[in-house]
């Protein structure tokens, strides 16, 4: 890891799951959880991945005025658009039902806005990856199985990919939908040098993605070997 000593990597969540995949690329990062609005109903919302950007920069300046000179912040915002509405996390439980029956037997998309903000920079640099997602048809019966499994109401869209009632193809990114896009993180921080100097060193998640998956991801060598190149 080619980290300047005086650098610290901040990863602006609360999420269990983001917390878990970026130890897969081997970034020793510092955790914080930053509360900052997310308001889906901007001008903005008309523009998903604008929006998931939007939110994620926000995330950003929160962490780094937190945590004050010499961090690289990392800051992400996933939401779930099904045709022309953006879904966030539901409000409360009814409104988690009116999205999980409305995604039901439906693809949709969700998408990740990424947010890294060098040590002095006023503003972060942004992307976002979008993946199409299907989701399975759920009984009432169903939703109510995964409902009590308490994780509707932190995550977008109130489902949890993990939670195996959705599914991707081997050319989308899956990570993304649990919780951040790891190889297009991986390829932008290995081609910024002003990213406290993490360049190709940062390791390929690859391997564990698959490990983990039981999958060989068509999406990932493809994303990597771009950067390479």
């Amino acid at each position: 890891m080619s980290l300047r000593p005086e650098c610290t990597v901040v990863l602006a969540s609360a999420s269990p799951r983001r917390r878990r995949l970026i130890e897969w690329l081997g970034i020793p990062v510092h955790l914080t959880a930053v509360d900052t609005p997310e308001e889906l109903d901007s001008p903005l919302a008309s523009d998903p991945p604008a929006l998931a950007c939007a939110l994620a920069a926000e995330k950003a300046l929160a962490a780094a005025e937190a945590h004050g000179e010499g961090t690289l912040v990392l800051a992400f915002d996933t939401i779930v658009v099904l045709d022309d509405e953006v879904l966030g996390k539901p409000s409360d439980v009814p409104d988690a039902w009116r999205m999980l029956r409305a995604l039901s037997g439906r693809t949709h998309e969700v998408v990740t806005g990424v947010a890294i903000l060098d040590p002095g920079a006023a503003a972060p640099s942004t992307f976002s990856v979008t993946t199409e997602v299907r989701m399975k048809s759920l009984s009432d019966c169903q939703i109510e199985a995964w409902m009590a499994l308490g994780e509707s109401m932190g995550c977008a869209g109130a489902y949890n990919i993990e939670g195996q009632v959705a599914e991707v193809d081997l050319d989308e990114c899956y990570q993304n939908v649990a919780g951040l896009p790891l190889c297009h993180l991986r390829a932008q921080l290995s081609s910024d040098s002003s990213a406290c100097e993490v360049l190709g060193t940062v390791r390929s998640p690859i391997a564990a993605c698959d490990a983990a998956l039981g999958r060989t991801c068509a999406l990932g060598p493809r994303v990597v070997q771009a950067v390479a190149d």
